[in-house]
């Protein structure tokens, strides 16, 4: 049995690109009974420590792991990962600037992904896949958006955009609203669906690469976007949510996207959702609002 792990490794549009046949609902089900794993490594070391625990679990015992990469994106750490798992690792010699690491023997050890902090200040919960953004720490973007929220405006539906391990979406439940946490990734939906779960609260989690058709108009987005695609640096997929969540907003509905102070967000927010200003920034981030054009 032969066990692609790219496909596996969270993204919706990987997935889709597979046949319907092949296709499995979770990471553990694709690994189950595999013998060999072609893998390109994730840049995230949580990631590839979690995957190595899955393949280690639910493939054969005999198993042979050949994990790839360019060599700027691999490091030592990756290695004492797969060693957490495997009891031998050895690294292939380079060829044009990547070369691969092989796994074998599995080890038998106690799951240790997903992950759940928790984080006092928020007075949250939060669960974390390897591959989950941030995993389940407050990176700065999510903190300076969360320390706008005594500002957002009144309505009832509320989506959290790109929810990673589902903290925006919580603290939106916890106001009361009806919440919808929506993501492209495996990982994240998983994370944001434990997450609510952990704080028993009700959150919708929908795994849709965006917002493209959305069906019932929200009064409210707040969205912390991606500008990689894996290790490549892409501002286009940001754009093309951007412009859904205009689309998504019900007239007079607000945007609350966070971002990188050096990106060009502001003129696409403004051109494809409505009127901007920046309601908050530190050193390194900016917090927009949007209305929608009524």
């Amino acid at each position: 049995t032969f066990t692609d792990l790219p496909t596996l490794a969270g993204h919706l549009r990987d997935e889709l690109a597979v046949p319907a046949a092949h296709r499995c609902a979770t990471p553990s089900e694709a690994l189950d009974g595999a013998r060999t794993v072609l893998w390109r490594l994730p840049k995230a070391v949580a990631a590839v420590d979690e995957y190595a625990e899955l393949i280690a679990r639910h493939a054969q015992p005999g198993v042979v792991v050949v994990a790839g990469g360019r060599d700027k994106h691999l490091s030592r750490s990756m290695n004492e990962a797969l060693a957490r798992h495997f009891n031998r690792v050895a690294a292939s010699r380079g060829a044009r600037k990547a070369r691969a690491l092989v796994a074998s023997d599995p080890v038998s050890a106690a799951p240790r992904w997903p992950h759940l902090r928790r984080l006092d200040p928020l007075g949250l919960t939060v669960a974390a896949h390897g591959a989950t953004f941030s995993t389940n720490r407050l990176d700065r973007g999510t903190a300076l958006l969360v320390s706008c929220f005594d500002r957002l405006p009144d309505g009832d539906r509320a989506i959290d955009l790109g929810c990673g391990s589902g903290i925006l979406a919580a603290l939106l439940a916890r106001q009361g609203r009806s919440v919808t946490a929506v993501d492209v990734t495996w990982s994240a939906c998983d994370a944001a669906r434990l997450t609510a779960e952990a704080n028993d609260l009700a959150i919708e989690v929908v795994r849709s690469d965006g917002l493209q058709g959305w069906a019932q108009p929200a009064d409210l987005i707040v969205l912390n976007p991606p500008f990689h695609v894996r290790s490549a640096k892409d501002t286009e997929p940001t754009r093309a949510l951007i412009a859904q969540a205009g689309a998504a907003l019900a007239p007079g509905g607000e945007l609350w996207c966070v971002y990188n102070s050096h990106l060009p967000y502001l003129p696409w927010i403004s051109a494809l959702v409505g009127t901007a200003t920046i309601a908050a920034r530190d050193s390194g981030y900016v917090m927009v609002r949007a209305v929608a054009t009524e």
